[in-house]
């Protein structure tokens, strides 16, 4: 009998195509969110299409998480989404990134290690390695991140290992690029209202859903626009599945950079999103947002060896996937 994983964040973006990933796989999912920025509908559609058995949803925090393993004793390992993630609001709030991403993790480590769940796979970021040094980035980047949200993800990871040597937690650290596409069937996308992923809102403009505009900053690249190495969100989370395996498997723990190895610029997606899609689209500009770096491209060598994981899905994978996605929910879920 396959595995069972509990997945946090899971009404969110990546944590609702992981939990369709794992279940298409086999594995059962207990999923938890507290639902103030992840969606229950896609949980919804799961529980048709794989059973209440095999998906269960908890409503939760993570500070309250301990009473989800006093029910759930059958839980092997544990998958960590939950997160504030946007980079411009950490600037203007950093008390709430630090007391949901800090806080809320310490918490589900001390209710994890409690009931002797020992195995979990983190959802870190690029941001902690801040302004890059060197290109392309790998793990022995130093680590300066730039904002409140990459802070705290550092913290996080930093937490992580006190328990790996205090309470033998064992664990994969997967420090994303930037996550594009929704699952290859369209069922299940990103529903951030406003989104601020670029992909996603170029595809929208092009489905005149709604105007598009640029929110990065002028940087010091050819076109003047970031440069930034764009993963597949299901080439992602079989990412996850392969540090599940890697974990089952009693290896050691590891931290491992997931995006492309390859760049794209802003300017070079939006004119990729016009072509597959066939339309044009205003490219407006609004007020920058803050913490954006100029180019940041990452060093995929060490998941390719240690977790056997390369991405198979391309640009113009990821942008039809979203095009069907926004057609069937032009404005995401609806709860």
């Amino acid at each position: 009998m396959k595995n069972t994983i509990l997945v946090t964040g899971a009404g969110g973006y990546i944590g609702s195509v992981a939990s369709y990933v794992f279940l298409q796989n086999g594995y059962k999912v207990i999923a938890v969110d507290n639902f103030t920025t992840g969606y229950k509908q896609p949980l919804e559609e799961l529980q048709k299409k794989f059973g209440n058995s095999q998906l269960k949803v908890y409503e939760t925090n993570l500070k309250q998480i301990a009473s989800v393993f006093e029910q759930e004793k059958n839980i092997d390992m544990v998958v960590h989404y939950a997160a504030s993630c946007l980079v411009d609001e950490s600037v203007k709030n950093p008390f709430k990134y630090f007391d949901n991403n800090v806080g809320g993790t310490n918490s589900l480590l001390k209710a994890m290690t409690d009931a002797n769940v020992l195995k979990l796979v983190f959802s870190s970021t690029c941001a902690v390695y801040g302004e890059a040094q060197y290109m392309p980035i790998d793990e022995k980047h130093p680590l300066a991140p730039s904002q409140p949200y990459g802070a705290s993800k550092q913290m996080v990871e930093e937490l992580i290992e006190w328990y790996a040597q205090l309470k033998k937690l064992n664990y994969v650290i997967l420090r994303y690029f930037n996550v594009c596409g929704a699952t290859d069937d369209g069922l299940i996308g990103d529903s951030k209202k406003p989104s601020s992923l670029l992909m996603q809102n170029a595809v929208r403009g092009a489905l005149n859903i709604e105007p598009f505009a640029l929110t990065c900053p002028e940087v010091d690249t050819p076109d003047k626009t970031p440069i930034r190495d764009y993963v597949n969100v299901v080439d992602l989370n079989e990412a996850h599945l392969k540090a599940l395996e890697h974990l089952m498997a009693n290896k050691q723990s590891e931290i491992i950079n997931l995006g492309t190895g390859a760049g794209n610029s802003v300017m070079e997606i939006i004119n990729q999103v016009k072509k597959i899609t066939g339309a044009s689209f205003e490219v407006g500009k609004t007020t920058p947002r803050e913490g954006d770096d100029a180019k940041k491209i990452a060093d995929i060598t060490k998941a390719k060896q240690v977790l056997g994981w390369v991405p198979k899905r391309s640009v113009a994978d990821s942008v039809n996937a979203l095009v069907k996605w926004y057609k069937v929910h032009p404005n995401g879920w609806d709860k």
